[in-house]
């Protein structure tokens, strides 16, 4: 299967997979940039989300996430929360979903102040105007960015074309985008009908879906645990 997310991402599912029994292939198509930003004072600030590890990845790497670790943070799922833990944030609230629930979560919570939003350059979704409706003051900074390979490796190309890579999965909605651009004239119609394109969410599998690959699988939550669930099906209904 091949394991399309940015790493250190990348390589903590291709080992999940290993131990599966599934032979993974690692090919990230997208590459992390950090990127500096000015941010707000912690002072200004009276709490923190993080809607993906990659932000509190840059936070750290910048030098900078000591000066809110005494902040309430709250994050999209429990990977992120485990992450927010690791570097020393106290207070560390999962939404345990998806962004919609990371919304809905910060809506409800005990917040008296703005709320500091590191994310990454490209967003999927709009934290400070979903949360304007509730009377919610985001404070949005990019702190890093993912950048989309502009080639698929050659020997990515190649096992896709041989047909020896069964699935690939998919955790974001920006690689299904990358994927579709780097594969359109590599690969053909029955490789495309053939492979089966295992997404954490319907958004996520729609740029797939409308680029004629026909074996999607949808996790049953937008988080690794059901992916590798998704993963296993998979990988038993070809061998049965």
């Amino acid at each position: 299967m091949l394991v399309t997310r940015p790493d250190p991402d990348a390589s903590e599912t291709a080992a999940r997979l290993e131990a599966l029994g599934i032979e993974p292939v690692v090919a990230p198509l997208l590459v992390y940039e950090l990127l500096l930003a000015e941010l707000p004072a912690p002072a200004d600030v009276a709490a923190i989300a993080f809607s993906s590890a990659n932000a509190l990845r840059a936070l750290d790497a910048s030098g900078e996430v000591e000066y809110y670790r005494h902040l309430p943070a709250y994050t999209v799922g429990d990977k992120t929360a485990d992450l927010a833990e690791e570097l020393g944030f106290v207070m560390v609230t999962s939404a345990s979903g998806g962004i919609s629930d990371l919304v809905d979560l910060l809506a409800h919570a005990p917040i008296t102040g703005p709320i500091f939003y590191p994310h990454g350059r490209e967003i999927s979704a709009d934290l400070a105007r979903s949360l304007a409706q509730f009377g919610r003051e985001v404070i949005a900074v990019a702190v890093y960015a993912m950048n989309p390979l502009s080639q698929l490796h050659p020997t990515v190309a190649d096992a896709l074309k041989a047909g020896t890579v069964g699935a690939a999965l998919f955790y974001s909605r920006r690689t299904a985008e990358t994927f579709v651009r780097l594969t359109d004239g590599v690969i053909g119609r029955a490789q495309r009908s053939a492979l089966g394109v295992l997404c954490m969410s319907e958004m996520v599998a729609e740029p797939l879906v409308d680029a004629h690959f026909v074996r999607v699988g949808l996790a049953e939550r937008p988080d690794e645990e059901a992916m590798m669930g998704l993963a296993l099906s998979f990988a038993r209904d070809q061998n049965p």
